[in-house]
């Protein structure tokens, strides 16, 4: 423990001094400091190479998870080649697909645990995320029930089952490489039953990466499809200006639109934080359920419900309703209508503002490819 907490305090102090501000992810308060911070200094340019910070502290073993088509692309030159110049041993497990399942985490912790690291670098999109957070708790945990900790709950706040402990062994570095999942700031992972189909969900503040690396140079070559996909997907207040500004023209110039693919970027975390806070709703939990009937990606099955799922929460009085006690009463509409206005929505009523809303997220989907059905 005292080692990690050095390694952490080297790779924050090498930050400060290349003028990054950086926080470790433990905890929901630091994660409304560091989503307070971020958002004001969003506007800053931050120039720092992979090699600074590989140098500040991790000089034993570091244990990488991408995906299988970042391992084949050889997007992951910008990490493994300062390794191999400071002589720092790596291990790499690249057999992570999309979906990832059960049986695929549990392969990359008999590697890590053969291994032996003190730093976990996750590299890609939703999917490496989820499946290197699952291997670092079967990597530290090997003998913890992997069902309990799967157990459905209303409130991570309040759940029966103590999640164990994380970073006890290892160092967690999430290096995301699209923008809209936020991954790499939640405390959440989906991993697949591949015997059963089941998808488990796991959600606990101990599965908050113990640093997230934001850096637009590994997104620049996204497909169309994973821009809109995952762009459309990070639908939250702050983050609302910048999707609707930029997603558009990531999706239209690719590679030829470096500052809307930052842009992205920092939506894209930001969304993440909010939801890591805030939580989610209907709308994501029946694009899982729809995305892994119809096989699709899970930004374009959240498109696909969003504007339908709105309409159900404004109802005044709904049939079924959470029971979270922060809500005495339904208040979607007024809270639908602050982000309406803050990406410049007007309307003469909330019903109005509302309406218009709803358009304004119906032209976004059709200019970045998001079918209807």
């Amino acid at each position: 423990k005292p080692r990690l907490e050095r390694i952490e305090t080297d790779i924050l102090n090498n930050l400060k001094v290349l003028g990054v501000k950086a926080y470790p992810l433990n905890g929901v308060e630091r994660l409304q400091i560091m989503y307070e911070t971020f958002h004001q200094e969003e506007q800053q340019k931050f120039d720092f190479s992979y090699d600074r910070i590989l140098q500040s502290g991790m000089t034993t073993k570091d244990f990488i998870a991408p995906t299988s088509f970042l391992f084949k692309s050889g997007k992951m030159s910008c990490i493994t080649e300062p390794l191999q110049q400071m002589g720092i041993p790596y291990q790499v497990f690249s057999d992570v697909q999309s979906d990832p399942t059960l049986a695929c985490a549990k392969e990359g912790a008999e590697l890590m645990r053969t291994f032996q690291p003190d730093v976990i670098i996750a590299l890609g999109g939703g999917s490496a995320m989820d499946a290197a957070k699952i291997m670092w708790v079967l990597y530290e945990h090997p003998d913890a029930d992997f069902a309990d900790m799967a157990m459905r709950f209303l409130d991570i706040r309040k759940r029966t089952y103590e999640f164990p402990e994380m970073g006890e062994k290892a160092y967690f570095i999430a290096v995301p490489t699209s923008s809209g999942t936020g991954s790499e700031v939640t405390p959440f992972a989906v991993i697949t039953d591949e015997s059963t189909g089941a998808k488990y969900p796991l959600a606990d503040y101990q599965l908050l990466p113990n640093m997230a690396i934001i850096d637009t140079d590994l997104m620049m070559s996204q497909p169309r499809g994973l821009t809109s996909a995952s762009g459309i997907d990070g639908l939250a207040l702050k983050a609302l200006k910048n999707i609707f500004t930029y997603l558009p023209e990531c999706y239209e110039n690719g590679e030829h639109a470096p500052l809307a693919r930052e842009k992205m970027a920092n939506a894209s975390t930001m969304a993440g934080m909010a939801f890591a806070n805030a939580f989610l709703g209907v709308c994501h939990s029946m694009a899982h359920k729809l995305g892994a009937f119809h096989h699709l990606p899970h930004g374009v099955a959240n498109a696909i419900l969003i504007t339908d799922i709105m309409r159900y929460n404004i109802a005044e009085a709904p049939q079924k309703m959470g029971t979270f006690s922060q809500y005495p009463y339904p208040n979607a509409l007024p809270r639908y209508c602050e982000c309406a206005r803050f990406v410049g929505v007007t309307g003469d009523t909330d019903e109005e503002v509302f309406e218009n809303f709803i358009v304004k997220i119906e032209e976004l989907k059709a200019r970045v490819g998001i079918k209807k059905t």
